[in-house]
């Protein structure tokens, strides 16, 4: 972070000034310097071998009227940066009326100028129609020139600062929308890991109930701790499954079995907070629950062609709800990834011999380091 002389930070618009500036002034220079040594090649230059040419008055007269220029060039620009905010036929408007009237005191500076420091007369002496509107022309398109690169400059300032307003809206959008889908999360699975504490203390259970209670405690108190982050990685989101996991195998015992294989190169990968845990949350409800049989969970994740494809795969009955569509936590799990990497997903899920297979596939962003806000 940059900081100014009174040691406080500098926002990003005041970068963006400081950038501007920087650019007016180089333009300044750099464009007055040109205009002078073009005045000397086209007009000084060609009379040095003329009788009687007064050189030294030459050279002040065009250092004189570069100054004068500059000096109303950078009222202009003054001007302009007051009234660019305007619609743009009213600002087009006043900055070419306001450049026609600079363009007119220019040319009186300039011919005055001319006519006192070149030949010793009075500032107005034998001024004529034609040779005041010669250089009126000149001294007209110099400042329309002007006008022009400055009104262009501060107009993309403009549009810029706009669009930068708007990338910081949808920002927060974004994120405000990941965070309310989020917090959808956890009403849906303590609503149903609830329902089966009450299940067994209703069976009489209390011991595996307490337990199971235990360990929701440490679930949510886990979960909730970067309740501020929009984004997690994979890594994280395992040990959250597998405290999840911990308190479905209190409830199911041996009937629940879990696989995890997750390649090296997937573990920081981005992915949206608890995104795995209502998928799984599916298969158990779906895939596990019904039977009295075991089963078996497998999740797997890896890398191809720069894109993370993670699977959860259950040998349960086939379930209906999940064949014909999505439920809570899919539909929250889909729309998260959606808003996360701006509908660049593929969220399947389908029916293979022996189970469901829901599988996942986004770009693979790498991020070790969790941001918190």
């Amino acid at each position: 972070m940059k900081f100014n002389k009174s040691n406080e930070p500098i926002t990003l618009e005041g970068l963006s000034l400081i950038s501007q500036r920087k650019q007016f002034w180089m333009l300044q220079f750099g464009g007055w310097l040109a205009y002078a040594l073009v005045v000397f090649l086209a007009i000084v230059r060609p009379q040095l071998d003329t009788p009687g040419f007064n050189f030294s008055g030459q050279i002040i007269n065009l250092f004189a009227e570069t100054l004068c220029g500059f000096a109303l060039s950078y009222f202009q620009w003054r001007l302009i940066s007051k009234i660019v905010h305007l619609s743009n036929r009213n600002a087009l408007i006043l900055s070419f009326v306001s450049a026609t009237i600079l363009g007119l005191i220019y040319n009186v500076f300039k011919l005055s100028f001319y006519k006192v420091i070149v030949f010793n007369q009075q500032w107005n002496e034998a001024w004529n129609m034609l040779e005041f509107g010669g250089w009126f022309v000149f001294s007209l398109t110099t400042m329309f020139v002007w006008t022009s690169i400055y009104f262009i400059m501060l107009y993309n300032h403009k549009l810029q600062k706009e669009h930068e307003m708007l990338l910081r809206a949808q920002t927060t959008a974004k994120e405000a929308q990941l965070q309310m889908l989020r917090y959808q999360l956890n009403p849906h699975f303590m609503f149903n890991t609830m329902n089966a504490i009450s299940t067994l203390i209703y069976k009489k259970d209390n011991d595996t109930a307490g337990e199971m209670l235990d360990k929701l405690c440490s679930f949510f108190r886990y979960s909730l701790m970067p309740n501020t982050a929009q984004k997690s990685n994979l890594t994280k989101e395992i040990e959250l499954l597998e405290l999840y996991l911990s308190i479905e195998k209190v409830r199911f015992g041996e009937r629940l079995s879990v696989s995890i294989d997750v390649g090296n190169d997937t573990l920081f990968a981005q992915v949206p907070p608890l995104f795995l845990q209502p998928i799984v949350e599916n298969a158990v409800k779906y895939g596990v629950e019904p039977r009295k049989e075991p089963s078996n969970i497998n999740i797997s994740a890896s890398k191809h062609n720069n894109r993370l494809k993670v699977t959860v795969f259950n040998d349960g009955v086939e379930n209906k709800q999940q064949d014909s569509g999505f439920g809570i936590g899919l539909s929250n799990t889909r729309d998260r990834l959606m808003t996360m990497y701006n509908n660049d997903i593929e969220l399947m899920v389908r029916q293979v011999d022996g189970g469901t297979c829901v599988s996942i596939e986004v770009p693979f962003i790498k991020v070790e380091k969790l941001e918190r806000k």
